[in-house]
């Protein structure tokens, strides 16, 4: 496309989603990110300030953000508007009708026939006739091989499609294999539904556009709009409207984006809380569909809605047991004997074990005798991962990560040490909101270990996470940090 045809395209755009067409100065501003021209020549050609020309520029790449569902700036807006230009959205936009924020589709028999793409769609088909399954799973990413969790997997499919359940969160901390499960689960159970989408929110996008996108799919599974009146209970709310008319499968991946960082679990970002309204709705709406929340933490619905007589259900998924022998055998770790104390170590974490197989391999030429006589526990590569999720706790929550860091017990809740300095209300939903990030694990009542204490419950932090918080958050570290100059 040449500069002119960009322009037009881009007017189109934007015109679709405002109903506004481009202002001559944001048409120079797209024309010199083009032609990769400076901003200071806008200025001097419309006679105002280089700074105005930039206020100007960072208003237009929000709106082209917000249009496309991605960051999109003066760098990468050709590449951006290429890639929708050719990849068939524009056609099925042009049938679009736009309703405030949202796009709508027109009448089905109006709808364009977009053909199937490895990287975009797939329509499946039940003995060669009509279309049964439309699938969007273009976010979902590959899984690689997958490991035997068949009484999870039989879990999740006795949920959905024997007990109707509406709303269903698998959550478990970063790397235990969340994503793996859940397209297995897709690739089971993908012909009960006319629709299965799967979306990220890894990159936090606003309720709004996220429900743009997944509409926009049903448009071009060939999905008309609902009749008006039978949205008057979705409470503004317009992808419920498909989520009744349609038996869908929606998963949406790394849901704690949309959460606070640095708050407790379950607080969402400021301007993010219509994400809990969707998930309540989802959840006591009658419909046939499912909504899949894959997070590393339980998100507040959840926790709430959930019980056995309620259509909202969740799973907190552990580290694997023998089967995780299978990645030790293909990163080549002999001393197969040794291999259960090592996938205890690491609590049968898929990915922190295929990391520490492979740091065996390069520092101790894959002996493993002689890398768990190594003390201390050695992280590695496996600390950066683990910066991840740290670094969205509380700064309460740091501190009785220290203090549980610290017992070489596993300690109950009645023990509180004086000096922490917080109440004992606030410990408890500290240790509650732990329990739901899955970083502390809980010995249950009766455990053959602690008989004489059978009427309590003790807490404790695995190995791995015991040492990152020890490396990390111990207190001469905390101080530092805290001494150290903005």
């Amino acid at each position: 496309m040449d500069a002119q045809e960009i322009l037009n395209f881009a007017d189109d755009l934007v015109f679709a989603n405002t109903g506004k067409h481009l202002e001559p100065l944001q048409q120079s501003i797209l024309r010199s990110a083009w032609q990769g021209q400076k901003y200071s020549k806008i200025a001097h050609e419309f006679h105002c300030t280089e700074g105005h020309v930039k206020d100007t520029a960072s208003e237009l790449w929000q709106l082209f953000s917000k249009i496309l569902g991605e960051e999109v700036n003066k760098a990468n807006f050709r590449v951006r508007l290429e890639q929708v230009k050719f990849s068939n959205l524009w056609n099925f936009n042009k049938d679009i009708v736009q309703i405030g924020e949202i796009n709508f589709c027109e009448n089905s028999s109006h709808s364009p026939k977009v053909s199937n793409s490895a990287i975009d769609e797939e329509i499946l088909n039940k003995d060669n006739t009509e279309p049964k399954v439309r699938q969007f799973l273009a976010e979902m990413p590959m899984s690689g091989i997958f490991y035997d969790r068949t009484t999870s997997l039989t879990t999740l499919k006795q949920w959905i499609l024997h007990e109707n359940t509406r709303l269903l969160a698998i959550h478990g901390i970063v790397g235990i294999g969340k994503t793996a499960i859940a397209a297995q689960l897709v690739q089971q159970i993908k012909h009960e539904f006319d629709f299965i989408i799967w979306r990220s929110l890894a990159t936090s996008p606003p309720l709004s556009i996220l429900q743009t996108s997944i509409i926009q799919s049903f448009c071009r599974g060939g999905a008309p709009v609902p009749a008006s009146d039978e949205g008057t209970t979705t409470g503004g709310l317009p992808l419920l409207e498909y989520l009744q008319k349609y038996r869908c499968l929606l998963i949406l991946d790394d849901v704690q984006m949309v959460n606070s960082s640095g708050q407790l679990a379950g607080d969402y970002k400021p301007g993010y809380e219509d994400y809990g309204t969707l998930f309540r709705q989802v959840a006591e709406l009658s419909h046939n569909s499912c909504l899949v929340l894959l997070s590393w933490e339980t998100p507040r619905e959840i926790a709430v809605l959930e019980g056995k007589n309620q259509p909202v259900r969740s799973l907190q998924l552990n580290g694997l047991g023998a089967e995780a022998g299978e990645i030790l055998r293909e990163k080549g770790l002999a001393e197969d004997t040794k291999w259960s104390e090592l996938i205890e170590q690491y609590r049968g974490n898929p990915l922190w074990l295929k990391i520490v197989a492979t740091m065996i391999q390069d520092l101790f030429n894959g002996s493993l005798s002689e890398f768990l006589s190594d003390d201390p526990l050695f992280l590695g590569d496996l600390e950066s991962l683990l910066h991840q999720p740290f670094n969205r706790l509380s700064e309460s929550e740091k501190q009785v990560m220290s203090w549980l860091a610290s017992e070489t017990a596993p300690v109950s809740l009645a023990k509180l040490p004086d000096n922490m300095q917080l109440s004992r209300s606030h410990f408890l939903k500290v240790m509650q909101s732990l329990g739901r990030r899955s970083l502390v694990e809980k010995i249950p009542e009766g455990d053959s270990l602690r008989d004489s204490y059978a009427s309590r419950t003790f807490f404790t932090l695995g190995p791995v996470l015991k040492e990152y918080v020890k490396t990390n958050y111990s207190r001469p570290n905390i101080e530092k940090e805290a001494r150290s100059p903005l």
